[in-house]
């Protein structure tokens, strides 16, 4: 994996290479590169860089992030440009303010100081970004591996994709399943549960955002009503609780809950989700059973491979290239409805052995008269094909 190159890199130094006009913020997920392309891009720099990470701090510790960037600031009057990157920013309580008069002042004095920000809680990141550096800074929003970059680094088959995600840190544990299942459990759902969560967010059941998240796995691709939910959890709670701890199980990159598509954003956001994980790793990891036999069981395959579909335009609409929705009237349903501006792109998943008719995407034709209506599946794109293609490009 060292030798392979996210194509996000490209970006970044590109931008390293234009007059200072804006600091630089990768945020997204545990586990999914962020520190190696930070330190990629060190590299590309020279010798003119820095690295420090807030992680293990105490969470009031502003006075760390002034002391790295006066170093940085000594650094870059002696070397003419310096380029400063901080890791889990998001841990340092009041770190966006701070920041601010550390770059406004560097801005005034014309110091070339160059600076990229990480965080892995995407959530808490864009809110301290909101909340002081409007207009100070450019966001990156790093989504999980795709299959593409999968296959590249590590020569991953689709079925290995399907089924273990796309963790690159977890790639080379897969030979031995039950080692790959605690390292996602432990150091990664949990972790990020417990640290980028209920840490860093006032959650007042934790033991339902938990149990939200399992249920959440478990009906990965399927519509769900917040009542139902309530129904199959063991904590109380409210529908109020639950559509707020699914924007923070979101927010830190593990599950989203698709709204009906209907053109109208108050029945948009009313709508019952559609649960989609972020990376498959997170439902497999917790379900019963192995790789050889999820593929011997040809209804289970289907869901894993319509799941993973699922997640690979989540991660495509969490980054900002469009709106990512389903639609349902009756017994007629669209899996996914993909908006940007006024254009419409339908898309149904089939994993059957034979195609079926589709008299949900007739009707929503019908309705709506999408752009493009493409079928992923048995008589369609093969999943392979699909995941190989950036969803933008449908538009």
């Amino acid at each position: 994996m060292s030798s392979f190159a996210r194509p996000v890199l490209s970006k970044l130094i590109q931008r390293m290479a234009e007059p200072r006009r804006f600091l630089q913020v990768l945020a997204g997920p545990r586990q999914v590169g962020k520190t190696t392309l930070a330190r990629q891009l060190m590299k590309a720099h020279g010798d003119r860089s820095s690295y420090s990470t807030a992680d293990g701090l105490a969470p009031e510790n502003t006075i760390w992030i002034e002391q790295q960037w006066e170093a940085a600031r000594f650094r870059c009057r002696q070397a003419g440009s310096w380029l400063l990157v901080l890791d889990e920013i998001q841990k340092v309580s009041g770190w966006s303010e701070v920041i601010k008069r550390l770059w406004d002042e560097d801005s005034a004095g014309k110091l070339d100081l160059r600076v990229v920000l990480l965080g892995s809680s995407p959530l808490l990141v864009e809110r301290g970004l909101a909340e002081s550096l409007a207009g100070r800074f450019e966001m990156l929003r790093i989504g999980h591996w795709s299959f593409s970059e999968m296959r590249a680094a590590f020569g991953w088959k689709i079925e290995q994709y399907l089924y273990f995600g796309g963790y690159p840190g977890a790639a080379s544990l897969i030979e031995d399943e039950e080692r790959w299942r605690r390292y996602l459990l432990d150091s990664l759902i949990e972790t990020t549960i417990s640290r980028d969560i209920l840490l860093m967010t006032r959650v007042d059941k934790p033991a339902l955002l938990k149990q939200l998240f399992r249920l959440g796995c478990e009906y990965s691709g399927q519509i769900l009503s917040y009542t139902k939910v309530l129904g199959q959890l063991q904590d109380a709670g409210n529908t109020t609780t639950l559509a707020h701890y699914l924007d923070l199980l979101t927010g830190a990159g593990m599950l989203c809950g698709l709204s009906k598509f209907s053109g109208k954003v108050v029945r948009e956001r009313g709508s019952s989700p559609k649960f989609q994980v972020l990376n498959n790793g997170l439902m497999t990891a917790q379900a019963a059973g192995s790789f050889l036999l999820a593929q011997q069981n040809p209804e289970r395959w289907g869901r894993i491979a319509e799941s993973a579909i699922g997640a690979h335009l989540a991660n495509g609409a969490m980054a900002g290239d469009y709106g990512l929705f389903y639609w349902r009237e009756a017994s007629k349903e669209v899996d996914f409805v993909l908006q940007k501006g006024n254009r419409i792109v339908a898309l149904e998943v089939k994993s059957g052995q034979r195609p079926t008719a589709l008299p949900g995407m007739a009707a929503f034709d019908k309705i709506y008269s999408p752009a493009k209506k493409l079928l992923i599946g048995t008589g369609g794109m093969s999943f392979k094909e699909f995941l190989t293609l950036r969803p933008a490009e449908l538009f």
